[in-house]
């Protein structure tokens, strides 16, 4: 089977070797990279509070979704990747604004660090049912 490579200009490059999102030619789940505070339009890092790394996080995860004709909705289980366990509340909050119930589910782990500098990367895996 064929890979497809699922790309939009909606969110950030990739910083690497790696696509934005990809899934099996005709399949249904979609395999997100995981994304950074980055805004595409500038190009430039949000350097504010985990909560506001967050939203763009979130915001490009939605780009890659829509992309792929998906959206939140159609997303299984997510990663959540924080610096300091600090802003675990704060960064819940704005993940929590994305889905609708059941929210789907979800590992949250500290890392000694993330590209770029940042505080907060988020991937995911959806499927269109």
């Amino acid at each position: 089977m064929a890979r497809k490579v699922i790309a939009t200009n909606e969110a950030p490059a990739a910083v690497g070797p790696y696509s934005q999102a990809c899934q099996v030619e005709g399949g249904r789940t979609l395999y997100l990279s995981g994304q950074i505070p980055l805004d595409p339009a500038s190009g430039e890092l949000v350097k504010g509070p985990a909560a506001e790394q967050a939203v763009r996080s979130m915001e490009n995860l939605k780009a890659v979704l829509a992309a792929a004709d998906m959206s939140f909705d159609d997303v299984l289980r997510c990663t959540i990747y924080l610096t300091s366990m600090a802003d675990f509340a704060a960064v819940n909050e704005v993940y929590g604004r994305y889905f609708s119930d059941p929210p789907p589910a979800r590992a949250t782990v500290q890392v000694a660090g993330l590209p770029m500098g940042v505080n907060v990367e988020i991937d995911a895996i959806a499927e269109k049912v």
